[in-house]
């Protein structure tokens, strides 16, 4: 069986292939699919974004595609920057601007004021033309500071409710089974009969 999982981000890819499956099946990023593209995400919700991704990368292949968009929600800020995470210093920012520019907009919020969690939905089109998605949440809160060397993206200042812990703290494997990307897969693959 092979997998197309509908990103450019090396990161997620890697994340996602220690989560699925690994007997006969091939897991391929789309820098693997000749003319590949990722549309733009034009949705309102993590989950129209997710199957937006998964539809575009399944009609190009044919294959099982699956596809996820992350939210990153912090009360202080009203729920942003929700879908808007990416690029949340602008378009083209890299991990450490967006976070940079996260703490500075939390500046002068107290700890107990940083409440905050990541919303994952996960996205399949699979090669009959059924659809399905599936959601994972992670509570925690905004460090004052990035801590940690693991992960990617906000992982350094997104603490995990009850652990004291960033998740750029917990070994990748840690991470891989608590994270929001890992609960809304597991929920995912087992609607597809693969966990």
């Amino acid at each position: 069986m092979k997998i197309v999982l509908a990103t450019f981000n090396r990161d997620k890819v890697r994340e996602l292939r220690a989560m699925l499956p690994r007997g006969g099946v091939e897991v391929v990023g789309l820098w693997e699919v000749p003319g590949a593209r990722v549309p733009p995400e034009a949705g309102a919700t993590v989950a129209e974004n997710a199957l937006e991704k998964a539809r575009a990368a399944h009609d190009l292949t044919g294959a099982l595609a699956i596809a996820d968009d992350t939210a990153l929600e912090v009360d202080a800020l009203g729920g942003r920057p929700g879908i808007y995470a990416a690029r949340f210093a602008g378009p083209g920012a890299s991990y450490a601007d967006n976070v940079r520019r996260l703490l500075e907009v939390l500046e002068g919020h107290d700890l107990p004021h940083r409440r905050a969690r990541f919303r994952t939905c996960v996205a399949a089109c699979l090669p009959d033309g059924r659809e399905r998605t599936a959601e994972g949440v992670l509570e925690g809160r905004i460090t004052l500071a990035p801590r940690g060397r693991e992960g990617f993206g906000y992982d350094p200042v997104f603490e995990v409710e009850g652990t004291g812990r960033t998740l750029a703290e917990m070994p990748a494997e840690e991470k891989n089974r608590i994270s929001h990307r890992a609960r809304a897969m597991r929920a995912l693959l087992e609607q597809l009969g693969l966990a």
